[in-house]
């Protein structure tokens, strides 16, 4: 594993970064005194010191501890959002290029219109139409990232489905399940973990985006959005507050593009 992380250093990078991240907002509880909703306004607007490692807000939080409990949220809704997507997307793929006919266009015109759509103003109508929750923002950004996964995965089903082992299977009665899934799927995998990877870094940055603008998770749980858009009116006179945030989404976003790539140029060297 040492060997294969030393020769690709893409892949050894982002997971090197990553694993800080994720460790940060696992331990969290463990990682500050504070609590991310406590209120102590004789603290508030706090630079960086020995007790508030990265200052406090205006209402004298921690940002430290908002900061990695942020974490917490963004990853897991992140996460979350892509899992969704992928699911979806590649069921509804693998369906459409393997049994094809009207089901398939049907599908295709779908995406089509999802498509036609900036996927960051998709998440923000859906979110609006759903409401604040973090089920809601799981969806919200979850959905839009179904045609990406469809597009690939239909790709595959319309490609391998035409191979003589897949007719062979077909004619001696094999289930359309088990092709799907033993023959087919198997094929979409390299390209699956390569928009898998950027996929989570865009959610991350859509769902800053979506609390930036208020439509993110419900106060008072933090999440790096939120905490950058409380930060906004005192970028000036208190840029910690926005600051520290702003540079974890940063890494994080880079950290993940940083495996897309090494992901990419391990299963497709031509690509260097």
């Amino acid at each position: 594993m040492i060997k294969f992380l030393k020769k690709n250093k893409g892949i050894g990078a982002g997971l090197f970064i990553l694993t800080i991240i994720v460790c940060l907002a696992v331990f969290a509880d463990f990682l500050t005194p504070y609590a991310f909703d406590t209120i102590t306004l004789s603290d508030k607007l706090q630079p960086p010191s020995a007790a508030h490692i990265m200052g406090t807000d205006n209402f004298g939080r921690d940002i430290w501890t908002r900061v990695i409990y942020g974490a917490r949220i963004s990853l897991t809704v992140s996460l979350a959002a892509v899992a969704l997507g992928l699911v979806l997307g590649c069921l509804l793929g693998l369906m459409g290029g393997y049994f094809k006919g009207p089901f398939d266009f049907a599908l295709g015109r779908v995406m089509d219109i999802f498509m036609s759509f900036p996927s960051i103003l998709l998440s923000l109508l859906i979110g609006i139409a759903l409401g604040p929750s973090i089920l809601n923002m799981c969806l919200s950004l979850g959905i839009p990232l179904i045609p990406a996964f469809y597009r690939v995965t239909r790709g595959a089903a319309l490609n391998v489905g035409e191979r003589t082992y897949v007719m062979a299977a077909r004619s001696m009665g094999t289930k359309s399940s088990k092709i799907l899934f033993r023959h087919i799927l198997p094929n979409t995998l390299p390209q699956i973990f390569v928009i898998l990877s950027f996929s989570v870094g865009g959610s991350i940055m859509a769902e800053s985006s979506l609390g930036y603008l208020g439509f993110g998770i419900p106060k008072p749980t933090p999440s790096w959005g939120l905490v950058i858009s409380e930060g906004k009116s005192y970028i000036f006179n208190a840029p910690w507050i926005a600051g520290f945030s702003g540079l974890m989404i940063a890494l994080t976003i880079f950290a993940f593009n940083l495996l897309g790539d090494g992901i990419r140029d391990y299963l497709d060297p031509k690509l260097k």
